[in-house]
């Protein structure tokens, strides 16, 4: 605080400060991490996962606060615990805006740090779920900090004769009108915290980075801040600046809903795409044109977020009632499965469908690492009674490897999988696929509903013909039409090459798919397969 040396600053005791920690314990892999705490009598802890820890952290973080009120919360004598850290805590300011002062990052000088009003306990939560902060500070080192919570204000504390010159007195701040008995906190983005559990009337917080009288207002509809910018007061063309201010109110209002809207998260990146790229355009600044692509590609993974999780409309019903499926796969990850069954086709060691289907399942099982965990009723369920003959071939010709027997491995169950390695998908192997391991589960995922659906098995279908529904739920456009809108169905030839069939053949095993109510209207004419899938599989459509 603003204050001269004297006998009242040494009468003040320090801030008190609780620190709980979340850190990595053991070995990376294992997920483990370490709960400490800044006070000694505290223990640590340590807990196998991350969501574990921080449930206990936040108990701990409780039973602290819990205390504290016990005691008598905040204690009005005290000396801001921020100010003792040289206001490292702050949000940190640029020198582009009307506040500027100091280089983003960069600690304030501690003669320019001004605290002032009542002590008042803080709670501050990083946003990575890592570090949790109890202290003791001033109401405007508070209203500096981003993400600082207040929970109680302390009663202002007794003045002597020889208090701090430029200290006033409680009468004086409350002729002042700096001390109300209905004020509540208010931080930086204009929310209000009202102060729980105190056993006195609570203090008025300041704003952060307070002006001079009577022009904090005119400056709050001058600028504001957007992806940790400032928007400069004086940019031009005017609508520009108030586009971008009225673009950060609304992502930090988005921020405070209890349930998720895609359609309008997807909207506000648009909004920012382009009122960044226009800011771009005015200021001649490379990042800002960045950060409108990355806006760009954020709206349409939003777009594709939504359209996934909520379904899309595939036609419309008698009553006029349209249709809506929802997706397995999003359309990026239908272009990662298109991926792997063409990879399939070409590396496949043997051209029968039975080794081809159980290369496709075994490859999406490996395809991140090179290894992956199968059971023997996996492989019962792909390949019925062909399974341990068509796993003993690939095994025979190296295209696989088993830490054990073929018949130790039929014999495996899910309890105890086997750890099966594909040479050709190992890390020290060029990559053939790009996906991450979120999208290998899902479309692994995928391909076993395909290849275990109810009905295929019902009619006990062949591995060529369930190749072949795996084909053509790959290769289906949004409405279950299969193939490219321009091309008007697939060609027979390059469905035969997957399914490891005769062209002519294609035929037959449509009609089978047909009969398991898996396509509809199919068509073989002039060397194309033509149809839909059926309603209750639209969800399994590849989106092409």
């Amino acid at each position: 605080m603003v204050v001269e040396a004297g006998a009242w600053q040494e009468d003040r005791v320090a801030g008190r400060v609780w620190t709980v920690r979340l850190d990595p314990y053991g070995r990376p892999s294992a997920g483990s991490v370490r709960l400490s705490c800044s006070r000694p009598a505290c223990a640590d802890q340590r807990f196998p996962g991350a969501a574990a820890g921080r449930k206990a952290a936040v108990e701990h973080v409780n039973m602290h606060l819990a205390g504290i009120r016990a005691g008598g919360g905040p204690r009005g004598e005290a000396w801001c615990a921020c100010r003792v850290a040289d206001c490292a805590w702050h949000t940190p300011d640029t020198d582009t805006g009307p506040v500027a002062g100091r280089r983003s990052g960069a600690r304030p000088v501690a003669e320019a740090v001004r605290c002032g009003g009542p002590v008042v306990l803080t709670v501050y939560a990083d946003r990575a779920g890592r570090l949790w902060r109890i202290a003791e500070m001033c109401a405007r080192c508070a209203a500096a900090t981003a993400g600082c919570r207040v929970l109680d204000t302390a009663p202002p504390p007794a003045r002597s004769t020889d208090q701090a010159p430029g200290q006033p007195t409680t009468e004086r701040d409350r002729a002042d009108g700096r001390i109300g008995n209905d004020a509540a906190a208010v931080f930086s983005d204009h929310a209000r915290s009202l102060a729980t559990g105190t056993s006195s009337p609570p203090a008025s917080v300041p704003g952060a980075r307070a002006a001079s009288p009577g022009g904090a207002s005119r400056r709050a509809k001058r600028w504001g801040k957007i992806a940790q910018r400032i928007v400069p007061h004086d940019l031009q063309p005017d609508v520009l600046r108030i586009e971008l201010i009225e673009l950060g109110d609304a992502f930090r209002a988005y921020q405070q809903r209890t349930e998720p809207d895609l359609a309008l998260l997807a909207e506000l990146h648009e909004r920012k795409a382009r009122a960044f790229a226009s800011w771009a355009d005015v200021s001649g600044d490379g990042s800002l044109r960045h950060e409108a692509k990355r806006a760009e590609t954020a709206a349409q993974t939003t777009r594709e977020m939504h359209a996934n999780r909520g379904g899309q409309t595939v036609g419309d019903t008698a009553g006029g009632n349209q249709l809506v499926a929802e997706r397995l796969l999003t359309r990026q990850q239908g272009v990662h499965a298109r991926a792997v069954l063409d990879y399939v086709a070409a590396h496949a060691p043997y051209p029968e469908a039975e080794v081809r289907l159980a290369v496709l399942m075994l490859t999406l099982r490996a395809a991140r690492a090179g290894t992956g965990n199968v059971t023997g009723q996996d492989l019962t369920g792909w390949l019925q009674d062909d399974a341990e003959r068509v796993l003993q071939r690939l095994v025979t010709v190296g295209w696989l490897r088993l830490p054990g027997t073929v018949a130790e491995m039929m014999a495996s169950r899910s309890e105890d999988p086997t750890a099966v390695t594909v040479p050709m998908l190992l890390p020290e192997q060029p990559r053939p696929f790009t996906f991450g391991k979120t999208s290998r589960a899902r479309i692994s995922g995928w391909a076993q509903k395909v290849v275990g659906d109810r009905k295929l098995r019902k009619k006990k279908l062949g591995a060529a013909t369930r190749l072949l529904a795996l084909y053509t739920a790959a290769h289906a456009r949004p409405d279950g039409r299969l193939g490219h809108a321009e091309d008007g169905g697939l060609h027979l030839d390059q469905a035969a090459a997957f399914t490891a069939l005769p062209p002519e053949e294609v035929t037959e095993h449509a009609e089978l798919l047909t009969t398991a109510d898996w396509l509809t209207d199919t068509d073989t004419a002039h060397g194309k397969l033509r149809g839909q899938l059926a309603e209750r599989i639209l969800a399994l459509g590849g989106l092409l």
